[in-house]
């Protein structure tokens, strides 16, 4: 096996005041409260995007819009845009602290943007736990609940008899209305006091495997209900993008359809719509072939990605039966678990794995692009 030097791995996400360099310039992300644009906030996110990035803007897996091709110098008119429209935290440590996935199938009736609202002033609170910069909190608290595969360390969610606690286990706490977002905090706290935290980094998987969860975490979690597709829902339209992006004027376009939620499947739902949209761009079908790949920037746009992935990734989703994951190098950004199939980027080529992680043991390696569209029954040829 040839050996390929492992990626920097920067340990935080990027945010609004502290943006992350891309080889296309400033990744910029915008982390709306509660996971919710009202149609004004979309449509000067869409402007801000053309005057000060490059007009492409990307949905991440912890229900956050990033915006691509930001200067340093067209930087802080971004940012006095953005706090215009209510979206900026007060400085750059709140925001790296308020990260928090809120189900998109909430209602008015129930606890979600009750609980989305007190997590994030208990996250922004001058006493606030000094968490890690990837870790983050779900609230999973709509009907039945639909989040457990998201990128968090610590979820609110629906129980059988309630609200529940939960982390990395299939043991929860029932926790109160009046006092969930308490619990979560103490929770994260434990999280710390046991070790969790490593020079800065840290997840509550890594440390459940050392450590269980406290004895009183005895009550059973509810099975999730499976990753939605796009379609109509109770609570509105939910569209999907080729690869999670789409350009300004298609955001632009979706607001003039009524107000933005924000998932960590990089779709998004659009409030009360019952028609499909006709934009382009907008993937409507449950069956679209281009839903089969997941694929990062990938080179030029990345500084890491060692080759293109996302024409490699389009060529090949009409041959595929199963989910297919492109990545540009072995951090796999834009599916950090396991995939049926995935090709990962090194400089000699494409390896192939299966049912791993971009990192995992390649089945193949040294694989050209050109190799793999002329005869994609490569990625068959392995059980």
């Amino acid at each position: 096996m040839i050996a390929t030097p492992s990626p920097i791995v920067q340990g935080w996400c990027p945010g609004a005041l502290r943006p992350m360099r891309s080889g296309d310039g400033l990744v910029v992300r915008i982390r709306p409260r509660a996971g919710r644009l009202i149609p004004d906030q979309a449509r000067g996110i869409a402007r801000l995007a053309d005057l000060h990035g490059n007009g492409l803007i990307d949905l991440s897996n912890r229900a956050n819009l990033q915006l691509r091709g930001v200067t340093d110098a067209s930087h802080p008119a971004l940012i006095d845009g953005l706090r215009a429209l209510d979206l900026i935290d007060a400085d750059a440590a709140d925001e790296a602290r308020r990260n928090i996935i809120a189900t998109p199938f909430w209602t008015e009736a129930d606890p979600t943007q009750r609980l989305a609202g007190q997590l994030a002033d208990a996250l922004t609170a001058p006493d606030a736990p000094q968490l890690p910069g990837k870790f983050g909190f779900a609230v999973d608290t709509g009907a039945a609940p639909t989040l457990r595969d998201a990128s968090a360390d610590i979820w609110l969610e629906t129980g059988a008899d309630g609200l529940l606690l939960a982390s990395h286990s299939e043991r929860a706490l029932p926790v109160l209305l009046d006092t969930a977002v308490g619990e979560a905090i103490a929770l994260a706290r434990w999280f710390i006091e046991q070790g969790g935290v490593t020079e800065g980094r840290g997840r509550m998987a890594g440390l459940l495997k050392r450590i269980p969860l406290p004895a009183r975490f005895t009550a059973k979690r509810l099975a999730p209900t499976p990753q939605p597709r796009p379609g109509q829902t109770a609570q509105g339209r939910l569209v999907a993008f080729e690869f999670g992006q789409m350009q300004a004027e298609t955001l632009a376009a979706l607001a003039d359809l009524g107000a933005l939620r924000l998932t960590p499947w990089r779709m998004l739902l659009i409030e009360n719509l019952t028609d499909a949209p006709q934009i382009a761009g907008v993937i409507t079908r449950a069956d679209d072939p281009m839903l089969r790949v997941i694929a990062c920037t990938g080179a030029p746009g990345c500084l890491q990605g060692h080759a293109a992935t996302r024409p490699l990734a389009r060529a090949l989703a009409p041959t595929l039966s199963e989910t297919l994951h492109v990545s540009g190098c072995a951090k796999g950004c834009a599916h950090p678990g396991p995939a049926p199939l995935t090709l990962t980027a090194t400089p000699t080529g494409f390896a192939f794995i299966r049912n791993d992680t971009a990192s995992g043991t390649p089945l193949r390696e040294g694989l050209s692009a050109d190799d793999l569209m002329a005869r994609p029954s490569i990625l068959t040829e392995f059980p």
